[in-house]
C-alpha cells in the first residue's frame, strides 16, 4: 500500500514503546500494547472519565473489577482545585487517590472552549475567570504542562485551541496554526520528564486542514497523536468521515486517540477508521438518567415504566457485580427515587460493558475476523428498548400535488407519500440519514471523491422521489472543494409531481434550500463552479437509462416490486448489468428481499448485504467487479443456504418451466465458486 504523506515522518521510538501486534482485514482496525510509567496497557483501551481525580460515583476497587487500565483527568479543574501544590504534596495523583493504573491528564483546552464568555485568548495563552470563586488565570502552553508535571500523569496532552466543527476555514486555520505553535512550546516545557506527550490534531472540518495538521505534528517528537475538534457540533457521519480521513495522516506507529467520543457505536466505527484510545463521561452521564447499554437489547431506559415488576437480571450475558446481584426492577426503583446507589450501580455496569466491548473488539481484530463482527456489533449497538415498538403514526399536512401529499413524523422530519400507492419516500428514518447512510456513506463517495481521476464519478439517482439521495450526494461533493474530483449526478424520475412538491415547501425538506433544485426543474441541467453537474432525465428508467453515460454509483430507490414491479424483475436487472458489465459499476437499494438479491445474482451482480436502515437490520448492495472492500460483505454459502429452504426463493413472473433454468444460473455464479 502507499503510504500517505505524513504517515511515516515520526520514526522515532516514544516513551510508551507502541507495538502493533495485528491489523484487521478489509478494515483499518488494529490491535496493539504500550508501556506507560504505570504498566503496560493493550489496546483498543477505552479510558473512564475521573475529571476531578475520581470516577463520579466509582471507587478505586470498582473501576479495577470493572477492567479499567488507564484513567482521564482534567488539568484545567485539578490546577483550580485541589491545585499543583497539593499533588506536589502527596507525590502525584497515583497516591494522592491510590489509584496503581495509567493516567491520561487533558490539558485543559476543551475545558477553556466551553467558558467562552469567561476567558480571552492571545497567543501567550488563555486568560480566563475561575468558575470556582472568580479569580484570574492564565493557562499557557508552560503552565498546562507545569501542571501536568506536578500531577505526575502517564501522558500529558499539549494545550491546543479548540473551536467549534462548524466554524469557516479561516477560523480553523487560525486555531489550528495556534495550536501547532502551543505545540511546541509544549514540548519545549516537558523537557526532561519521563511522561508521555500527545499532539492534538485540529483543523475543524476541513481536510486540507486535517491533512496539513496531523502531517506538522508527525514531523514533531509526541509519543501519540489525539484527533480533537470532533464532537463539537458536527454530524455522526461528519465526525466519522472526518475521524477516517484524519488517521492516514497519522504516524502507524504511534498511538491515536479520539478525544470525548463517544458511545459504543462511536467507539467501534472509530476503531474501525483506526484509532486506538477513547475516552466519554457517557458512562457515567447516563446511568445518572437510568440509561444502561445491555448486550442483548442494546441501549434500554430503566426509568420506564415496562421495568417496574421486572425481576430478570440486567445482562444476562455480563458477570459483573450489578448483574449477578440486582434486579431490573430495583435498579428501576433507584433510578426513579434518585438514589446515588441507582447512579452508581449503572454507572459500574456501563463501564464494565465498554471495557468487555473493548476486549470483544481486539479479539475479532487479533482473530482476523473483524469485519465479520464489526457489521454484526453494528446492528446490535444501534438498538435500543424503543427499536422494535411502534412510533406514532405521521400525520398529513395539508400540502398536495397531483399524486403526492406531505407527511411529519412525529420526530419532526418529513416526507412525501404517493396517495394512490400509500407508499412513503424515506419512509423510517429522516430523509436526508437515510440518504447519507444508504447511499453516501456505503458507496464511499467522499472517498472516491478525493482519489484522483481525470474523469467525472457519475451516479445514477434512480428515482429522483423528493431529492434527498442527489441533494445528500452534491452537498458531500460541495464540502470537499473545488481540488476533488468531478461528479455527474444523473435523477431519473418518470413523475416529477413529489420532487415539485417538496421544492415548493422546502421549509418542510430544508436540504432543498439550495439553488440547484428550482435550476433542475427548470432546464434538467445544473453545473456548479465547484465541479459538480446534476442532469435530470424524465420518463420511464427502463427506457431511458441508455442516455446516460455508465454510472460509477447506481443509487437504485425506486418504489417497491409492488408499486413498480418492472424495475425489480431479473430480465430488467439483467439490460442492467449488461450495460455496466464492461465498466466498474456498483448499486446500493433500501431493500433486503430474497427475491431481489436472487435477481440481482441472475443478472450477473456480485450481491453483498448492505447497510442497516431504522428497523431493516439490513439493506442489498451489488457490483460488477470484486473489489478487496466488496469480499467481506458478499452473500456467501450460508445465505445460499438460506435461499434453497426459502419460500420466496424465485421473483414473480418465473413459471414451473423457467425455475430450475434460474436456480441454475445463481448456483453457477462465480461469487459462490469457492
Amino acid at each position: 500500500k502507499r503510504v500517505p504523506a505524513g504517515c511515516a515522518r515520526n520514526a522515532s521510538v516514544s516513551r510508551l514503546n507502541f507495538k502493533i501486534e495485528a491489523e484487521a482485514p478489509g478494515s483499518r482496525a488494529r490491535a496493539g500494547r504500550f508501556h506507560g510509567l504505570h504498566g503496560e496497557v493493550i489496546t483498543p483501551i477505552f479510558m473512564p472519565v475521573g475529571t476531578q481525580a475520581t470516577v463520579k460515583t466509582q471507587s478505586v476497587d470498582s473501576l479495577k473489577a470493572a477492567g479499567s487500565r488507564v484513567l482521564l483527568a482534567n488539568t484545567y479543574h485539578l490546577m483550580l482545585r485541589p491545585g499543583p501544590e497539593v499533588f506536589r504534596h502527596f507525590g502525584g495523583i497515583h497516591k494522592f487517590m491510590n489509584w496503581d493504573g495509567l493516567v491520561l491528564t487533558d490539558s485543559g483546552g476543551f475545558q477553556i472552549f466551553s467558558i467562552s464568555k469567561l476567558r480571552q485568548m492571545t497567543e501567550e495563552g488563555a486568560r480566563f475567570q475561575s468558575h470556582i470563586d472568580g479569580s484570574t488565570h492564565l493557562l499557557s502552553p508552560e503552565r498546562s504542562i507545569e501542571v501536568q508535571r506536578a500531577i505526575g500523569s502517564d501522558i500529558m496532552m499539549v494545550l491546543d485551541q479548540c473551536v467549534p466543527s462548524t466554524v469557516d476555514h479561516a477560523t480553523a486555520k487560525d486555531a489550528m496554526e495556534l495550536t501547532h505553535r502551543w505545540a511546541r512550546r509544549s514540548l519545549e516545557a516537558r523537557g526532561d520528564s519521563p511522561q508521555s506527550m500527545f499532539g492534538i490534531v485540529q483543523g475543524a472540518c476541513f481536510r486540507d486542514l486535517r491533512r496539513q495538521s496531523a502531517e506538522t505534528l508527525a514531523a514533531m517528537p509526541f509519543d501519540g497523536f489525539a484527533i480533537g475538534g470532533l464532537a463539537v457540533g458536527e454530524t455522526k457521519a461528519e465526525r466519522e468521515d472526518f475521524t477516517e480521513y484524519t488517521t492516514q495522516f497519522m504516524p502507524k506507529n504511534l498511538p491515536r486517540y479520539l478525544m470525548g467520543v463517544g458511545t459504543p457505536l462511536d467507539i467501534l466505527e472509530a476503531v474501525h477508521r483506526g484509532v486506538d484510545m477513547f475516552d466519554c463521561i457517557m458512562p457515567s452521564q447516563l446511568a445518572q438518567r437510568g440509561g444502561v447499554y445491555t448486550s442483548h437489547q442494546g441501549r434500554i431506559q430503566l426509568r420506564r415504566g415496562e421495568y417496574k415488576f421486572a425481576d430478570d437480571k440486567l445482562d444476562p450475558n455480563c458477570d459483573c457485580h450489578v448483574c449477578q446481584n440486582y434486579s431490573r426492577g430495583y435498579l428501576h426503583h433507584l433510578n426513579k427515587a434518585n438514589e446515588t446507589l441507582g447512579w452508581k450501580l449503572l454507572t459500574r455496569h456501563n463501564i464494565t460493558f465498554y471495557h468487555r466491548l473493548m476486549r470483544e473488539i481486539r479479539a475479532a481484530i487479533l482473530a482476523g475476523n473483524f469485519a465479520e463482527f464489526y457489521r454484526a456489533k453494528r446492528e446490535r449497538l444501534a438498538m435500543t428498548d424503543n427499536t422494535h415498538k411502534s412510533a406514532p403514526p405521521p400525520f398529513v399536512l395539508d400540502k398536495s400535488l397531483g399524486d403526492y401529499e406531505v407527511l411529519k413524523s412525529a420526530e419532526g422530519y418529513c416526507s412525501v407519500r404517493q396517495k394512490s400507492s400509500g407508499e412513503v419516500m424515506h419512509s423510517v428514518s429522516n430523509p436526508v440519514e437515510e440518504a447519507t447512510l444508504l447511499y453516501v456513506e456505503q458507496s464511499r463517495l467522499v472517498k472516491r471523491l478525493t482519489e484522483p481521476s481525470d474523469r467525472p464519478l457519475v451516479i445514477w439517482d434512480v428515482g429522483l422521489g423528493a431529492g434527498a439521495n442527489a441533494m445528500a450526494a452534491i452537498q458531500a461533493r460541495e464540502k470537499l472543494g473545488p481540488e476533488a474530483r468531478r461528479l455527474h449526478v444523473v435523477s431519473f424520475e418518470n413523475d416529477l409531481d413529489s420532487f415539485r412538491l417538496a421544492v415548493k415547501h422546502r421549509t418542510d425538506f430544508p436540504y432543498l434550500k439550495h439553488p440547484s433544485p428550482n435550476v433542475i426543474l427548470e432546464k434538467g441541467l445544473w453545473t456548479s463552479a465547484t465541479g459538480v453537474t446534476w442532469q435530470l432525465i424524465e420518463g420511464d428508467f427502463a427506457e431511458q437509462f441508455a442516455k446516460a453515460p455508465v454510472p460509477d454509483l447506481i443509487f437504485f430507490d425506486p418504489f417497491s416490486a409492488k408499486t413498480d414491479s418492472g424495475l425489480w424483475s431479473p430480465a430488467f436487472f439483467a439490460r442492467l448489468f449488461d450495460y455496466c458489465r464492461e465498466h466498474h459499476s456498483e448499486l446500493f437499494t433500501y431493500s433486503a428481499s430474497t427475491a431481489v438479491r436472487a435477481s440481482l445474482l441472475y443478472a450477473g451482480f456480485f450481491t453483498a448485504t448492505g447497510s442497516g436502515s431504522g428497523p431493516k437490520a439490513e439493506t442489498t448492495s451489488a457490483t460488477t467487479r470484486v473489489t478487496p472492500h466488496w469480499k467481506e460483505k458478499l452473500l456467501g454459502d450460508k445465505w445460499l443456504d438460506r435461499w434453497s429452504r426459502s419460500q420466496a426463493k424465485f421473483p414473480e413472473g418465473i413459471d414451473e418451466t423457467a425455475r430450475a433454468a434460474f436456480e441454475s444460473k445463481i448456483l453457477s455464479h462465480p461469487q459462490f465458486q469457492n
